[in-house]
Formats: C-alpha cells, structure tokens, sequence
C-alpha cells in the first residue's frame, strides 16, 4: 500500500481526494459526515487542495464504454517543435494524459474521440501535415486492467471499506445502455469544465428543468457513459516522477500480465494494445530511484514479460482536461 510523502498535505487531504474520487459530486457536508470533520474543514481543505495541488473534478466520457476506439500515440518531434506540437494537442477535447518524455523530443498522448471520424482527422490529416512530427506511432487500446473511473488515490487505502461504501452514489432505478445524445452536449460541456458543478447552475447551462438535469445526469453516470473524476498533481502526494511503460508480452500471458500490474500501487492506469507493444502502462513514483526499483523488481519478475521500454515524462502537459502547462 502506497504511503503519503509531503510537507503540504497531510492524512486528512488525503481522505478528501479519496473521498472525490469515491463520489466527485458528494457534498461536503456528506463528506464531512463520513471522514467526522465539519463542513467548514472539509470546505477549507478543498479549496487548498484547488489552490495548492491542481485539484479539479470534471466529467469524462467513458470511451470503453461507449465502444468508442481509443488509441496511444508516440510522436517524435524535432527538438524546437516538440512543445509546441504538445500544446497544441492539449487544446484539442479528444485528447488525454499528454506528457513531454526523451529531452523533449517526444510526445506521448491517449486520444478519446469524441466523433465519427476525430481519429482520422488528427492521424491522417492534422498530425502527418505538421512539419515538426518526425515519426507516429499509434496503438489502439484494446481492454483496460486499472484506470478510467478507477482513481489512482484509492491505492493508499484512505478510506475504510464502510466508508467508501457511505460514499458511493446509489445506481438510478433503470440506467439504460451506456450511450450518449446530442442532446447531453450543453450539460457534458458544463461537467467537462466543472464537475462540482450545482443543479441550478447545470440548468442554466442547458436551459433544462433542474429535475431533468438530475435524472439525465444520474442516468449516464449510472451506466458508464460518463464519470467523474479528479485531477490533482501527483507531486504534492510525495511522488513527481512519471513514467509510461510500453510492455511486450507472450500472447498468452498479456492478460495475466495487464491484472497483475493493475494490482501494482504504482500503476495509476493500464490496457492491453494493438501494436509493437501489447500492454501500456502510466505509473506514478516517487523519484528516478523509485522508477528502476519498480523496473528491476516488481515489472522484471512477472512472468510473460518479455520486453520493456520506459518512457519518463519530463512533462506533463495534460491529464484530463487542458488547464495550461505544467
């Protein structure tokens, strides 16, 4: 089990982002019942955390679930291009986890298109005209071991069993498929930017009934189509190192493999690919030490792997949503 390791935050703010992770949309008086804090800590501690480790909560469209086709992206750039190239794609709704790696000369991305045809858009037109992009690589996700709505904070074990289960929404009456409709544009546009945000205020935004506003958006959390997640900097927990792995595997162990490191308290997200590699893997470490710890111990013992190529983020340009470079 993962231990905090930071000067500014302590158990509690811990608690609080295993908390949102658990249920982004809780609110704090809830909370606060669950973690035996007052609104007003729990209130204070929030914006803290807003104010000192990046935090944001915002709704993400669950592509696996929607059976929309994700893919990762390798691009090598020429050394002045790089940035710019990464900055460019962080502003683009279709892309995710985007991070600078080798010197700054390579981009590592997740797309989540969002459209019929955003793929093919940004593979075969926009990237291979951009004259800076020297080589792409793409690898096309094809099941997902850890990650998506399942937070990365959980791993330091926070939280009780009772209370996450205290905190948990309950599941609408009838759900439906996991799809989204036109419709849901204005009240995802809103969540996207702000997934705290209040029934009145997702009314407004969507000119719907407040009453609408909260079936629909139960609806399409209760059947996977959208979540809620939380971004923070990893950094304030005590770790500013990460790193994806791109994982070779014997075809018969990749799925033995991909459970095994979902397991692992460093990996923050892992999936089975098509491609060069077969299991791709973003884990979050303390340090540089920390990475060759984990390389040399944990990911060389496990039977199946046959190749690994670390790719350290010198770094990140966006998580979930795009806020600026870090």
């Amino acid at each position: 089990m993962l231990e905090l390791e930071s000067d500014t935050l302590d158990p509690l703010d811990l608690q609080l982002l295993s908390a949102l992770e658990v249920d982004g949309r809780a609110s704090f008086s809830r909370i606060a019942a669950v973690l035996g804090v007052s609104d007003q800590t729990v209130a204070r501690r929030y914006r803290r955390l807003c104010a000192e480790a990046g935090l944001r909560v915002v709704a993400v469209r669950d592509a696996e679930r929607l059976g929309q086709d994700q893919w990762m992206l390798r691009l090598r750039c020429a050394p002045d291009g790089a940035t710019v190239i990464a900055d460019a794609l962080a502003k683009r709704p279709d892309t995710a986890w985007i991070g600078l790696a080798s010197g700054g000369t390579e981009i590592a991305c997740m797309t989540r298109p969002r459209h019929a045809g955003d793929h093919d858009d940004l593979l075969l037109g926009k990237l291979p005209r951009t004259p800076s992009v020297v080589e792409i690589r793409a690898q096309q996700l094809l099941h997902r071991f850890y990650g998506g709505p399942t937070g990365w904070v959980r791993k330091f074990g926070a939280l009780s069993e009772e209370q996450a289960a205290a905190l948990r929404p309950a599941p609408p009456e009838a759900a439906g498929p996991a799809r989204l409709e036109p419709e849901d544009a204005p009240l995802l546009a809103a969540l996207e930017r702000d997934g705290r945000a209040t029934y009145p205020e997702l009314q407004r935004a969507t000119g719907r009934s407040e009453s609408s506003v909260k079936r629909r958006l139960a609806a399409l959390i209760g059947s996977g189509a959208v979540y809620i997640d939380v971004e923070y900097r990893s950094e304030v927990l005590g770790f500013s190192k990460s790193a994806v792995l791109w994982i070779t595997t014997t075809p018969a162990a990749m799925h033995s493999v991909g459970e095994a490191l979902a397991a692992h308290d460093e990996v923050a997200s892992a999936a089975a690919t098509a491609g060069p590699s077969h299991v791709v893997v973003t884990t979050v470490l303390r340090d540089t030490a920390h990475l060759y710890a984990y390389l040399s111990g944990p990911v060389g013992r496990l039977e199946g792997v046959q190749h690994v190529e670390a790719m350290p983020f010198l770094r990140r340009v966006k998580q979930l949503t795009y806020q600026g470079l870090w």
